[in-house]
């Protein structure tokens, strides 16, 4: 037992001494479901799923708000023959002032759809509808980043531009601790958690499994997923996709995922670098090609497009993510956030060029520049206006 003084108290606790580092392990605690979240995979919920809706459907509306975290809110429709288009959909609004999108005395913020998905929680004929936010003056809102990279995606479509982007992200209990860390300690150093298998290497496999099957169902082009270097750490990869709907797809992926961690009482954390020290942070690698560079002599394409974004490695970096400089420190698989460079296999660049590209002369490369939790619409866009300039 020990004392400490704490406010005039005297507090006291029992100590649990933590384990010598070589005995040092990743603690998988059971799972168990917040009984906020009681509802996952409940019985008592899934009989009111299979209710008849009459001839109505539920649409989920999703956006972005000032934090760069997603918000949604529902509202019933008429079930249609064929399903809904974006342009079919009714526009809505919110209170801005409460997502820091708007002022209390002018608050609402519009909701202009602009992507639809099954809903992969209620289930057909259900959809997820994502949508942009516009101020009642008929002008973008401040936080709208989909509507002037669509301009460009538009502007400079004939490139046919293809992007894959690869979504780190950590997973935390609800105390902000990465989950199945041991309490009050750290678990063994990095190495056997990427690509990891077993209850020893990696934790909450069932979300990343749900996620996957989420996204699939829905229609986004996600192409994988792995652990990652540090526990409690993931990856999906969405792509490729070409133009605007690599924004849309990312942004609806992120939703799906915090949705599904929701239903384990588990947060997701898109911090680049959740735990200081020797641990990952965590990224969004964005792969890039054009049609120019996917084909015999790319490689010319792919090295002009390098020198074009050499001088805008500040400017690019301003639109990469916050907390950025936490994580590009030129150690743990990253480039310096002062210095732009590239090289083939190198995960120490700022570009990586594949080795594959580089030995048949023709493919993409990929940014590592951008953190876990940059804007798609920000990171796309600025590579294109890096590459082929400013609207």
């Amino acid at each position: 037992m020990r004392a400490e003084q704490f406010a005039n108290k005297t507090i006291f606790y029992r100590r649990t001494e933590l384990p010598s580092p070589p005995e040092r392990r990743l603690y998988a605690p059971p799972r168990s479901i917040c009984p906020l979240c009681a509802h996952a995979d409940s019985p008592q919920l899934n009989k009111y799923l299979k209710l008849d809706q009459k001839g109505s459907i539920m649409a989920e509306y999703v956006w972005i708000d000032s934090t760069g975290e997603t918000r949604s809110k529902s509202r019933t429709l008429k079930e249609v023959e064929g399903g809904y288009k974006p342009e079919d959909l009714p526009v809505w609004n919110f209170d801005g002032s409460s997502t820091n999108q708007a002022p209390g005395d002018n608050s609402d913020v519009y909701l202009r759809p602009c992507a639809v998905y099954p809903d992969p929680f209620r289930g057909t004929p259900n959809i997820i509808v994502l949508a942009e936010c516009w101020n009642p003056d008929g002008t973008p809102n401040k936080f709208n980043f989909r509507h002037e990279c669509a301009k460009v995606m538009e502007t400079y479509a004939e490139h046919e531009p293809w992007f894959g982007l690869e979504q780190e992200y950590t997973l935390l209990d609800l105390d902000d601790r990465p989950y199945g860390w041991p309490a009050g300690g750290f678990p063994a150093p990095q190495g056997p958690y990427y690509c990891g298998v077993g209850a020893s290497k990696v934790v909450m496999r069932d979300i990343v499994e749900a996620h996957y099957k989420a996204c699939l169902y829905a229609g986004v082009k996600i192409s994988g997923t792995n652990a990652e270097v540090m526990p409690a750490q993931w990856e999906f990869q969405v792509g490729p996709v070409e133009g605007i709907a690599m924004g849309d797809q990312l942004w609806i992926s992120r939703f799906f995922l915090s949705r599904v961690a929701e239903e384990f009482a588990v947060k997701v954390s898109f911090h680049p670098k959740p735990v200081k020290g020797a641990w990952n942070g965590a990224g969004m690698h964005s792969n890039f090609s054009t049609k120019e560079m996917r084909v015999e002599g790319g490689m010319a394409h792919i090295e002009a497009a390098l020198k074009k974004l050499e001088p805008h490695h500040e400017e690019c970096i301003k639109e990469y993510g916050e907390d950025n400089e936490q994580r590009l420190t030129g150690s743990y698989e990253t480039g310096s956030i002062d210095q732009f460079t590239w090289g083939v296999a190198n995960r120490g660049c700022s570009i990586r060029i594949p080795r594959e590209t580089a030995a048949q002369g023709f493919g993409y490369f990929e940014d590592r520049r951008p953190a876990s939790n940059a804007d798609p619409y920000r990171v796309t866009k600025i590579l294109m206006t890096s590459i082929f300039g400013k609207l």
